[in-house]
């Protein structure tokens, strides 16, 4: 930050920031100070940390150009990036200076930074990774930027009514947003639809020509990614949708205004809303459009600064990787070929090898729903032209599967990127593995799945392509920014190197015998949990008591992820408290948050149970002294960075086996939570790192899971033999939770017994339970509680982004940190 000003002296931070403030208030926002809103003042002193961060990233963009440093590309329909003020202030090391200029221009920084609205540009997991990998190529001085969508309304706001959710457009750039750096001039121009007609050129080569496509323009907006110290300022690039003037002036010229009115709001919906429902064509259609949207404009972006920087098109794979986060990019693979081989007029051989040697695929999934296959026809109507490039792709790829495995027809079928059936489908995993010279997994176990269940003949085909990359997290938003009273009191232990490097917490295990630091260890989760409390009671109306162990679950409501098998031990508690006198060794608060899928109708009554599981708990004064129920609207990552360091027990309790990875439970972990889950995704690795004694490990493995399905597993074996799911099940088949709704949850007990219990709720059920009992027990030891939740805070060096970033550049990218 030298070409800015001395930030070692704070105090001439300062006076910068408080100029910078006072100006922004008075010519960006235009208002008197003495008028301004409480908005106006958070955007002008958003707009002042911007500034400063753009300078920053000036100065980075220029080193980079000066050291021919190669970039790094990652390419994702999400980026659930949070709120930025705090986390750049942070990251820039002038959060103390910037909260004493706001207080000289009579203002509270904690109070304004609650006007910053989350960007609504991703959902789960994916987004959040994304984001975490972004802050650590900028902290690790990797020339990384990140590719997507500019979502206008982002997924949905989430509130309950009666206990069901209700879904609301969650327009967040209703008053804009001071983050972002418009490119306009940098806008790039999209192809889709129309015919593809072949020729011949000159020579009396084929040349295919796409002609006839409709036109969207993709217009940039820059959002500075501010490393740690401010070492680095990269940047997230978001693509926003806009119809073709010319193409609306040519309608518009035959007398049809209408029309042209419908083209440019058809046209700009591509980037108006994350995921559209594809349970109908034209959701479908759109989502596929999307896709295929920012990839084009990432590609062109990508293309048009290597010819500028490094000239020849062939040694692009020497200057550039391109990553894609799941299959959403995967048309990444036939838009490069297509750049290469029409624009750039290359062989077909020549453009293959630069494709392959540029992308690289992370797989997310071990769920065959979640791979996404494209129709055919869809496929051909809206990109002709890739189309039949992807069929080219296919039938080389097909004649050395025959080459190797000669006469194996059932195996080529099996590896073909073009499913067959009533509909030909596109296989978007196939198409990403064949066009990459390299695929990951997220976690240890997740890789040794995708290998050997997932997508075993094509491991066998490519040995050496497929390799593992655990998840990490960043630990300055999910420590240091989001658990000031932690990491003050780590930093005050050991230091501040572990903001850069989290293997140092594992100092921290020095002070395991130290009852002073596990006291304030101690005073500092009470506060984090008695903040909790206080947004549970605004938020819910909830009353909760801050002494209780925090039990929380916070993630998508997917079957899966078995919020209904927590729901279960909830019900169980509820009725043996009722009726069986159990007194638990500590009262116990569970915290759920997550958003289901707007179509996703289990998921959605699953949140209804839990809502009305809480009610009957919550309104029970049998009860409400040892058990109370909130599940917390609307998650996003400003309400994890309240739940999160304020959590007692993380539940990670997914069916064995299907998780691919999760990086909740690193964040939970990270700030003193314990663990109670199944030995899924990166639980095993968590579980290896923290010692077995310091997780809580219940139910089936995956080889179990496996073996139980091979046998033919009947639920009804499970209800049978355990007195509890039956009380359990027949209280909620007998309306006990929903006595003025009748009959409400009868597809849940029919879910679990007559429809197989897919997910093994009830093969668990017996495990997590008794393993339950072993959770209350050890909370009610509370020296010991504090001393495991210090060794799990101490041992999760592992878990930070930082690790896996620099393990993507030297084993995929081939890039250099710093």
């Amino acid at each position: 930050m030298s070409a800015l000003i001395d930030q070692s002296d704070q105090s001439t931070v300062t006076e910068y920031l408080r100029r910078a403030i006072h100006h922004h208030l008075t010519f960006t926002i235009g208002v008197e100070p003495e008028q301004a809103t409480p908005e106006d003042k958070y955007g002008a002193v958003a707009h002042a940390i911007r500034e400063y961060a753009m300078r920053a990233m000036a100065e980075t963009e220029g080193r980079y150009r000066d050291a021919g440093a190669k970039r790094v590309y990652y390419l994702s329909m999400e980026f659930l990036i949070g709120r930025l003020l705090k986390n750049n202030l942070v990251n820039l090391g002038i959060l103390d200076a910037c909260e004493a200029a706001a207080k000289a221009e009579g203002l509270e920084l904690a109070d304004l930074m609650e006007f910053e609205l989350d960007p609504a540009l991703g959902n789960g997991g994916l987004g959040r990774l994304a984001a975490c990998f972004l802050d650590s190529m900028a902290t690790l001085g990797i020339a990384g930027y990140g590719y997507g969508i500019n979502y206008e309304f982002g997924l949905f706001k989430q509130s309950f009514v009666d206990g069901f959710q209700r879904e609301h457009p969650d327009h967040w750039m209703s008053n804009g947003t001071p983050w972002y750096i418009e490119r306009r001039n940098q806008t790039v121009q999209i192809p889709v639809y129309g015919r593809v007609e072949h020729t011949l050129d000159q020579t009396g080569n084929y040349q295919p020509v796409w002609l006839d496509w409709q036109s969207i323009m993709g217009i940039p907006y820059d959002m500075p990614v501010v490393g740690y110290d401010g070492a680095a300022v990269n940047y997230l690039r978001l693509y926003s949708a806009q119809s073709s003037s010319n193409f609306e002036m040519n309608i518009f010229n035959q007398g049809d205004y209408i029309r042209a009115v419908e083209q440019k709001i058809q046209t700009e919906t591509v980037s108006k809303v994350l995921y559209p429902s594809d349970e109908f064509a034209a959701g479908q259609e759109l989502r596929f459009v999307q896709e295929y949207f920012f990839v084009a404009c990432a590609l062109r972006d990508i293309v048009q600064r290597h010819k500028s920087q490094n000239g020849d098109i062939r040694t692009l794979a020497d200057h550039a990787a391109i990553q894609l986060n799941d299959t959403h990019p995967a048309l990444a693979v036939p838009e490069l070929m297509r750049m290469l081989l029409d624009e750039f007029s290359l062989d077909w051989d020549s453009a293959w090898d630069i494709t392959t040697n540029t992308l690289a695929y992370t797989n997310h999934t071990l769920l065959p729903e979640a791979l996404e296959r494209w129709p055919v026809d869809l496929f051909a109507r809206v990109l002709p032209r890739h189309i039949e490039i992807v069929y080219e792709i296919n039938q080389r790829f097909l004649d050395e599967v025959r080459k190797t495995y000669p006469g194996d027809e059932d195996r080529v079928r099996r590896m073909s990127i073009v499913e067959e059936g009533d509909r030909q489908q596109i296989r978007m995993a196939y198409l990403s593995i064949v066009g990459s010279h390299a695929v990951n997994g997220v976690a240890a176990l997740h890789s040794e799945l995708v290998k050997a269940n997932l997508v075993p003949e094509f491991n066998e085909f490519y040995p050496g392509k497929f390799q593992n990359k655990t998840n990490g997290v960043t630990q300055r938003r999910w420590l240091l920014s989001c658990n000031p009273g932690l990491s003050s009191l780590i930093t005050d232990a050991i230091g501040p190197a572990w903001i850069t490097d989290l293997d140092r917490l594992r100092d921290l295990e020095d002070k395991t015998g130290d009852s002073g630091f596990l006291d304030a260890l101690h005073d500092v989760k009470l506060a984090n949990k008695t903040a909790l409390a206080n947004y549970i009671k605004r938020t819910t109306r909830i009353d909760v008591d801050p002494t209780s162990l925090f039990d929380v679950q916070i993630k998508r409501i997917h079957e899966y992820k078995r919020q209904l098998l927590n729901a279960l031990h909830i019900a169980h508690l509820y009725l043996a408290i009722t009726e069986d006198g159990l007194q638990l060794a500590s009262p116990r608060t569970f915290v759920f948050s997550g958003k289901a899928a707007p179509g996703y109708h289990t998921a959605k009554l699953i949140i209804k149970l839990i809502n009305n599981i809480g009610r009957t708990v919550n309104s029970d004064p049998r009860v409400n002294n040892q058990l109370r129920v909130a599940f917390v609207p609307d998650y996003k990552v400003s309400v994890a960075e309240r739940i999160i360091p304020a959590a007692d027990l993380s539940e990670q309790i997914s069916t064995a086996g299907y998780e691919a990875s999760g990086t909740g439970n690193m964040k939970l972990s990270m700030n003193g939570a314990l663990t109670i889950g199944t030995l899924d995704g990166a639980n095993v690795e968590i579980r290896e790192e923290v010692g077995e004694d310091n997780i809580f490990i219940f139910g089936l493995t995956t080889d179990e899971v496996a073996d139980l399905r091979r046998e033919g597993y009947n639920p009804y074996d499970w209800f049978d033999r355990d007195e509890r799911i039956r009380r359990v099940l027949e209280a909620i088949a007998g309306n006990a939770f929903s006595r003025h709704e009748p009959g409400l949850f009868a597809p849940m007990h029919d879910l679990l017994l007559a429809q197989g219990d897919y997910y093994l709720n009830l093969a668990d059920f017996g495990s997590y339970v008794d393993c339950q009992k072993l959770v209350d027990a050890a909370y009610a030891d509370q020296p010991e509680w504090r001393r495991l939740s210090l060794l799990n805070i101490a041992r999760t060096g592992k878990f930070s982004s930082d690790r896996t970033i620099s393990e993507y550049a030297r084993e995929i990218w081939g890039v250099q940190p710093g």
